[in-house]
């Protein structure tokens, strides 16, 4: 039965296109076509092929001049948004473990990936009888719940109108937006506020609060999300969780090197 699931699963091409990548070290920053093909024991044509779409993809480069190839800026992108996402994920830890200690609730810590949200860090509540699905590494469309309109409301507009042009708004709840238009608008809310809460919009019961997190520059690079039961937290207990949630955001962006007068974000 593995046997049968490696064979399902397994992809030659790619397989070919990263033994490509893991051609290049240190020592060997560029390579011709030829190297590349007696390297990796493959014909030209195969390499030819493979490289020209990694060349398409950004993921290599190739000189004009000498025709040798090298790895592309993509990787490097790539390599930024994974050293980021571990290196807020670390920081935030010990603000994260003491915001569940003073309010015994879910916690988020999110960030927005190539048109995806995607969960870096969480804190479950054991006495919360509602355990939530979305575990770290989970990807949701960006405007799932509190955590992405959060992030949404600083980009350009542009990049919101090509983002909900791409993912429609679905109708989870009977209080979820659907309309673009209004989702517009409470962005602008959002942004305007610095806090983004759904209430029973992504899920019947349940609300959530969302604050930004900003970096060095004073940017907005993830949300920082509380989940709880909407029947068991009343309107003193609620600006009680925001106080807080509001406070860890800006200890945690002070400890990634935010300034502390807030910068304009686009």
């Amino acid at each position: 039965m593995a046997q049968d699931k490696k064979t399902t699963f397994y992809n030659r091409s790619l397989e070919r296109a990263l033994q490509i990548l893991n051609a290049f070290t240190p020592e060997r920053r560029s390579l011709t076509l030829g190297q590349l093909a007696e390297v990796l024991n493959l014909s030209r044509a195969t390499v030819l092929r493979l490289c020209s779409t990694l060349v398409t993809y950004g993921f290599l480069h190739q000189d004009r001049h000498s025709k040798e190839y090298a790895l592309g800026f993509r990787l490097l992108e790539l390599g930024g948004i994974v050293l980021h996402s571990f290196s807020l994920r670390k920081t935030a830890s010990p603000f994260l473990d003491r915001l569940h200690q003073k309010l015994g609730k879910t916690l988020f810590l999110a960030i927005l990936d190539q048109g995806n949200l995607i969960y870096i860090d969480k804190r479950e509540d054991a006495r919360n009888p509602i355990t939530f699905t979305s575990k770290i590494g989970t990807r949701r469309p960006p405007h799932w719940g509190m955590l992405g309109p959060m992030i949404m409301a600083y980009l350009p507009d542009a990049e919101v109108e090509a983002l909900l042009e791409k993912n429609p708004l679905p109708a989870l709840t009977k209080k979820s937006i659907t309309h673009k238009e209004t989702f517009k608008k409470w962005l602008l809310q959002v942004r305007e506020e610095g806090l983004a809460v759904d209430v029973e919009r992504t899920f019947e019961g349940i609300t959530g609060l969302a604050v930004p997190i900003r970096d060095f520059r004073g940017k907005v690079v993830a949300s920082l999300g509380v989940c709880f039961i909407s029947s068991a937290v009343e309107a003193k207990e609620m600006k009680r969780v925001i106080s807080e949630a509001q406070k860890t955001a800006t200890a945690i962006s002070e400890a990634i090197g935010c300034p502390g007068k807030k910068q304009p974000d686009l």
